[in-house]
């Protein structure tokens, strides 16, 4: 199935798909140090939220898409917070489902500074959650068919055999069923067995039609090294494959139309991404994910998708949090409209997600000059 060819309205009954994206995954209250350091000595954190899959929901809410997260809470104060915060970002949460005997996810981190190469302490108090608890007869699988594309990450799978279970009967493939995006999104501490944990994702992955993949998490999770084209040939049954790499930019391969759908002569394009002075990096891949997607639910060419991705990323890099507000939908289009040349010198620092003043003189194709050199740099 084509994403563009299935545009109908959402919410609206007869019409279409509920929603433009599902998202599906486990989320957790965040705890982050008020200051750097270890977290054996800050003193005091401040409350956020952190999830995969909710974090690619709320971007995609605040770009203006219909968007839904499907989980699983406590029924306690950290799992309403956990509702009211995704759902303020313009996200439907009435799917999300509350269990009395089991609590909300927590974790602590250490604090993000500039410098995106340092090391960060991550403690999951996560075993035994309710997201963990989930499994195919007790989340709603008509809602998370009904929906131009369903999101998830292998982060799920690792959760709990039952989760696991859920993970593939979504990602089996069957008539009539929405555009699958799945993002590997390995971590090593939340597997016991890695090689398992190497062969689980890869079956994952071959299921679905959109795959996200780092470049390092390929190596890491399946000994795949030679860039993105031995990672490819690994992993060649996915109509699209997007292998990031980090600052160099992300790759794309297609075999089909690039949503899903069958035709299409096979494509591959690297598309580098722009200069980001880092805050810090988490959230980045859940970002760049949304920023494709995005790009993906509006038909955009494929480069299109992938600048909107790194943009989305670069959004979240210049920010101490996982997540935040994307830029107006109008000022990221100019932004992506840049020719080669002047994409290759912007560089995007805290702050340049608001939209810039205009200015006399212009940039390619009436774009303002500042755009294409600096934006949001102190």
């Amino acid at each position: 199935m084509s994403v563009t060819e299935n545009a109908a309205a959402p919410g609206r009954p007869g019409d279409g798909p509920g929603s433009d994206v599902v998202c599906l995954g486990e989320s957790m209250v965040t705890f982050v140090p008020s200051t750097p350091g270890r977290l054996a000595d800050v003193p005091s954190f401040a409350r956020a939220i952190g999830g995969a899959e909710s974090n690619v929901a709320c971007a995609l809410a605040a770009a203006g898409h219909a968007a839904r997260w499907v989980s699983r809470v406590g029924a306690d104060g950290f799992g309403e917070h956990l509702v009211e915060a995704i759902a303020a970002y313009g996200v439907d949460t009435s799917a999300v489902r509350r269990d009395a005997d089991r609590p909300t996810g927590i974790y602590f981190r250490t604090a993000a500074d500039r410098d995106a190469d340092a090391s960060f302490e991550v403690v999951y108090y996560r075993a035994g959650s309710a997201a963990s608890a989930m499994t195919a007869h007790n989340v709603p699988l008509d809602v998370l068919r009904d929906t131009r594309v369903l999101h998830v990450s292998g982060i799920t799978a690792a959760l709990s055999p039952d989760c696991l279970g859920l993970m593939r009967e979504l990602t089996d493939r069957r008539p009539g069923r929405p555009l699958v995006s799945f993002d590997v999104n390995y971590r090593a501490g939340l597997w016991d067995d890695q090689r398992a944990a190497g062969e689980v994702l890869l079956g994952l992955a071959r299921g679905a039609d959109l795959v996200f993949v780092g470049e390092d998490e390929a190596e890491s999770a399946w000994g795949v090294t030679g860039g993105p084209e031995a990672v490819r040939a690994a992993l060649p049954e996915p109509a699209t494959l997007v292998v990031k790499q980090g600052a160099a930019g992300a790759t794309v391969f297609t075999t089909g139309d690039g949503d899903g759908g069958e035709g299409g002569a096979p494509v591959v394009l690297h598309v580098p991404a722009p200069r980001v002075d880092v805050v810090a990096p988490v959230g980045a891949g859940d970002a760049f994910a949304a920023g494709y997607l995005s790009g993906t639910l509006r038909g955009l060419p494929l480069a299109e998708r992938v600048r909107h991705g790194h943009l989305m990323a670069a959004a979240v890099l210049t920010v101490p949090a996982d997540l935040c507000r994307p830029p107006v939908r109008e000022h990221a289009d100019r932004l992506v409209a840049l020719d080669a040349e002047d994409w290759a010198a912007l560089r995007l620092g805290p702050g340049w997600t608001a939209v810039p003043a205009q200015r006399t003189g212009t940039g390619a194709a009436g774009t303002p000059a500042v755009e294409g050199t600096e934006a949001g740099t102190p």
